[in-house]
Parts: structure tokens; sequence; C-alpha cells
């Protein structure tokens, strides 16, 4: 089942490269701008995420995409990565998959040459990590 976390990182990688979620059939639409603050979501990207959820996420969905976001909550779905990109996408876990990827859409994607989109990084607790592993080796060496 995709929880709610893994479609909330599933929607800001696709916000960064620009995708947009479209709300039902209204000129409604989400692009949170930016999506990462320091080592969080940003304010915005929090705020339309909120906002997606209230709407019920039943007319909400990925542009370029056909599945809605309640679909995605549900037991039928996962966020895998793409085999052709490796950003996430809902892969059905019972019955027919999704046709495409979004990145299908995008002609100058995957570009090995630009950072990939991200999730937040708390770089102190990856500093301690590294600064871990490094004592760990040291003591495992002497």
């Amino acid at each position: 089942m995709a929880n709610t976390q893994n479609v909330k990182k599933y929607l800001a990688y696709w916000f960064q490269l620009g995708k947009k979620v479209i709300v039902g059939h209204s000129n409604q639409s989400f692009l949170p701008n930016p999506v990462l603050k320091g080592d969080n979501y940003s304010p915005e990207f929090e705020e339309c995420w909120q906002q997606i959820l209230a709407l019920e996420t039943r007319d909400c969905y990925l542009e370029d995409t056909q599945e809605n976001i309640a679909e995605l909550l549900t037991p039928t779905w996962e966020v895998l990565p793409c085999g052709r990109c490796a950003m996430p996408v809902p892969v059905k876990t019972m019955g027919m998959p999704s046709i495409l990827c979004p990145c299908y859409y995008l002609p100058t994607w995957p570009n090995n040459e630009l950072p990939p989109p991200r999730c937040p990084v708390n770089t102190q607790q990856q500093l301690i990590e590294i600064r871990d592993r490094l004592l760990e080796n040291v003591a495992s060496s002497i």
C-alpha cells in the first residue's frame, strides 16, 4: 500500500520537475515553489499538501497521469522507482498496471547532467551517520 508519506514524496519529486496536481474538471492546479527549504519541505509545499488532502483527493491527480490521489492511498497501489528514470511512480499491485510514467511527457528527462529531485535532507543527521561509520571503521581496524 502506498502510505501517505510515499504519496507525499511522489508529489514532491514531480513538483520539482514542474508537474502540477490538477483538480478535477476545474481550472485549479497546484505547483508549489519551492518544494524544499533547507532540510524540510517548504511551507508552500506543506500548505499545498494540506489543501490536496482537504479536497479529499478524489478529483486530484498528477499532471499526465490517470490515477487520482485517493486511489494511490488505497492498498491497490505502491509507489516504486520508474524503470526508465528512477523517479517515484505509482504501480498497481493488483490488476492492470498504470500506462505510462509521467517522465514519458518530459522530453529532456531523464537528464543525468542535472541533480535529480530529492527529499529533504537533515545535513546534521547525515554528518553524524558519516562520523559514526568512520569511527566504526577506525575501531575495527585497531
